[in-house]
């Protein structure tokens, strides 16, 4: 288990500037009491500096209640991500005026539709982490949903993303929302409906925002309209806008921004392609031809590459990418790559990648999680497989992996939260019950697990 000395680490604007371990090391570079986005900051999935509780127990029903901070019921439904700035915990709801949303939770993707289309009220929620206590609420938009959802999705998809100024929030169909810290709304616009479908049923749409400066990147992957666009943070002015027709015919990543030294790109999932661009121009920067026809899980950065996954279908790649790529990068690309070279492409496989669940990558490892319940590691530097196992029955992996203090989280909708201790060796450390599903993906701040089941948020410590 990783020791720190406290005394050594520098607290500055919620940031931790530098700490050691025990031994002397230094600590990981995402060393950070804030989880401003979707997978914390960058979108890594990853953070450093405490020790965070590898078992515990959140279910009345399973014997007593062990390692709960605090508790509370969420109003409505959705599987909007926990996100954290300073003491302030941020999520999205969906709350239906007459009776109560459900959840298809089972195995498997049955193309239905949810009989939920009355009259909604989106609400931004804020409340202090430290006890859960709401510090306020907004309703962005009340009114009937302009698109329908998966059974199993909710008309509350999306994390926001925060920069300790602003909080962003975009509901596909039902609008974009920024607010201040305080809840008091700057600016929000409507980019129409965005109707992400597949078998003409409109599964939900669940792209996050992305902030970097003050630019504001949105994918919008209506396969009758597809377009990613970029607005000023500070006024909500849309700088640009790029169709994708041709490029993706339905996406519901996340996109990246990766700031190199010159250039800074939005990096966006999707199928049959997977295309960078400019930040500021939205001229294309590279493209690489995709794999699986759901692309769900979103683009990140680590050991200096990019990471990018996505299955269903006759394919489930995954792709490491030189944040230097440029043109077509798939050309001529070999069915199976694990040479890593110098090339816009360290590494590749065609088979073993995420359908729904972004992987992490934590220390020399890949790990990426499954709706089938299997958990697979690569290293992450090389793409050699190192294992493939099974979690516990009924598993399926559906929010994303995190990880802390040498351990990878995997949330379950089963209603167990798996650990599992990171590296070369499969080892599940604990098997822990929270009473409901999990979708949502955990937040993870000064050791403190911020996990949303379906109808709860709970701060384990």
């Amino acid at each position: 288990m990783m020791k720190m000395i406290r005394p050594t680490l520098l607290l500055v604007s919620g940031v931790l500037t530098f700490g050691f371990l025990a031994n002397g090391e230094r600590l990981h570079a995402q060393t950070t009491t804030n989880w401003p986005a979707f997978r914390g900051l960058d979108g890594s999935g990853v953070v450093e500096g405490f020790p965070v509780r590898t078992a515990w127990n959140a279910d009345p029903a399973a014997g007593g209640i062990d390692g709960v901070l605090w508790e509370i019921e969420i109003p409505g439904l959705g599987h909007s991500s926990p996100v954290i700035f300073g003491n302030q915990l941020f999520l999205i709801t969906a709350i239906a005026d007459l009776g109560t949303a459900e959840l298809q939770i089972a195995a498997g993707g049955k193309p239905t539709a949810a009989d939920d289309n009355g009259q909604q009220q989106w609400v931004i929620l804020c409340y202090d982490k430290s006890n859960g206590k709401e510090q306020w609420r907004r309703t962005a938009r009340t009114g009937q949903p302009r698109a329908t959802r998966h059974a199993k999705a909710t008309h509350a998809n999306t994390s926001v993303c925060v920069d300790g100024k602003h909080v962003v929030a975009f509901l596909g169909s039902e609008g974009l929302y920024c607010y201040d810290m305080e809840g008091t709304l700057l600016w929000q616009r409507d980019l129409g409906v965005i109707n992400i479908s597949k078998y003409g049923i409109g599964w939900g749409y669940a792209s996050s925002p992305a902030i970097h400066n003050d630019r504001v990147a949105l994918v919008c992957d209506d396969p009758t309209d597809p377009f990613v666009a970029v607005l000023r943070l500070s006024d909500g002015e849309e700088l640009w806008r790029v169709a994708r027709n041709g490029d993706c015919e339905r996406s519901w990543g996340t996109p990246f921004i990766h700031a190199g030294d010159d250039t800074a790109q939005v990096i966006v999932n999707g199928w049959p392609w997977i295309v960078s661009y400019d930040l500021e121009s939205g001229e294309e920067i590279w493209r690489l031809e995709g794999g699986g026809d759901n692309p769900i899980p979103t683009p990140f950065e680590a050991n200096g590459w990019i990471y990018i996954t996505n299955a269903h279908g006759a394919k489930s790649p995954i792709f490491v990418v030189r944040p230097n790529a440029r043109g077509n990068i798939s050309v001529d690309l070999p069915a199976d790559k694990l040479n890593v070279s110098e090339d816009a492409i360290v590494w590749s496989t065609q088979r073993g990648g995420s359908y729904m669940s972004t992987p992490v990558v934590y220390g020399d490892y890949l790990y990426l999680g499954n709706s089938n319940g299997v958990v697979r590691c690569f290293n992450a530097k090389t793409g050699e497989k190192v294992y493939e196992q099974r979690l516990g029955k009924d598993a399926g992996v559906i929010a994303s992996l995190v990880a802390s203090d040498d351990k990878v989280f995997c949330p379950s909708e089963n209603g167990t939260f798996y650990v599992l201790s990171a590296g070369e060796e499969f080892k599940l450390l604990s098997s822990n019950k929270m009473s409901e599903p999990i979708l949502a993906t955990p937040a993870i701040s000064e050791g403190v697990l911020y996990i949303r089941t379906t109808r709860r948020l709970v701060a384990v410590q």
